[in-house]
C-alpha cells in the first residue's frame, strides 16, 4: 500500500527555518503518477489550509502568507519538499503531504493521498 512520508518537522524559533520533505512507499504509485503534489497545514483550532503546491515540470502555487518566504520543489526519491524561511508563531501548526492526479492549487478535495502529518512549531 502506498503511503505519502513526511519528515523535518520541529521546534524552531521566530525567524529561524525548516526543510520539511515528503517521500512515496509502497508499490502502488510513484512520484511520477502524481501530476501534483503539496503541502497543507493545520493549526489548533483551524482548519486545515492550502500552503504550497508543484508539478513534476516546475509549476507552482503558493498561499499568500507563503509568498516570498516558502520555497517547494519535486523530486524522485523525496517527492516533494517545502523550505521555510523567517518563520513566525503563525506557522505553527501540522504540515501534511498530499498528492493528487490532477491539481497543484488549493483544493483539498483534489488530493485523495495524505501523510500523517509532520509538527511544526515556532516559538517567539
Amino acid at each position: 500500500q502506498a503511503q505519502l512520508v513526511e519528515s523535518g518537522g520541529g521546534s524552531v524559533q521566530a525567524g529561524g527555518s525548516l526543510r520539511l520533505s515528503c517521500r512515496i512507499t509502497g508499490l502502488t504509485f510513484s512520484v511520477y503518477d502524481m501530476y501534483g503534489m503539496a503541502w497543507f497545514r493545520q493549526a489548533p483550532g483551524k482548519e486545515r489550509e492550502f500552503v504550497a503546491g508543484a508539478t513534476l515540470s516546475g509549476k507552482t502555487s503558493f498561499a499568500n502568507s507563503a509568498k516570498g518566504r516558502f520555497t517547494i520543489s519535486r523530486g524522485n526519491d523525496e517527492a516533494v519538499a517545502l523550505k521555510m524561511i523567517n518563520l513566525t508563531p503563525e506557522d505553527t501548526a501540522i504540515y501534511y503531504c498530499a498528492a493528487s492526479q490532477t491539481d497543484f492549487g488549493g483544493d483539498a478535495d483534489s488530493y485523495p493521498f495524505w501523510g500523517q502529518g509532520t509538527q511544526v512549531t515556532v516559538f517567539s
